[in-house]
């Protein structure tokens, strides 16, 4: 968690950020994000006055657990996956796993992925921190979100114990 709260800092409520409004990209209400946990995604969330213990159990609850990551033997493949789904869905970030290991990319950590990913050939974090720079290049021409690839590009480089 301590990697996560890092990469996502504070609260902000940046009116380019897709994540900070409830009811519609910019349509709805600005609200924020803090330590990473959006108004979009959390709406019944106090995002102004979240605590970091509620941010931890929000992250635990719905991303740890879903994306079933404790099969995963290397503790920096799990980080790395658990770090890009936090930041661009978690079904991308295991789609983007088993893409990369070439197994069925359902968006499900299963026996298979799990497998797949503990017996990978090759470097897997390096690997998939290159496939994690290939999706944030290719976003950073969408929306106005090109202000952010260096962020996400440096979030990357970061993502290590």
């Amino acid at each position: 968690m301590s990697v996560i709260l890092k990469h996502e800092g504070g609260f902000q409520n940046d009116p380019d950020d897709y994540g900070n409004w409830v009811g519609g990209y910019q349509v709805g209400t600005l609200v924020g994000t803090k330590y990473g946990i959006a108004a979009r995604f959390f709406p019944d969330e106090d995002i102004p006055n979240l605590t970091i213990d509620r941010a931890k159990q929000l992250y635990f609850r719905y991303y740890w657990l879903p994306m079933n990551l404790d099969g995963i033997c290397r503790d920096a493949s799990a980080l790395e996956i658990f770090d890009f789904g936090v930041n661009a869905g978690k079904h991308r970030a295991i789609r983007t796993a088993q893409q990369l290991c070439g197994v069925n990319q359902d968006g499900v950590v299963g026996p298979v992925t799990t497998n797949a990913i503990n017996n990978y050939n090759g470097d897997f974090v390096k690997d998939y921190k290159h496939a994690r720079r290939v999706y944030y290049e290719y976003i950073s021409t969408k929306r106005d979100n090109a202000k952010f690839l260096r962020g996400w590009l440096n979030r990357v480089e970061s993502t290590h114990f």
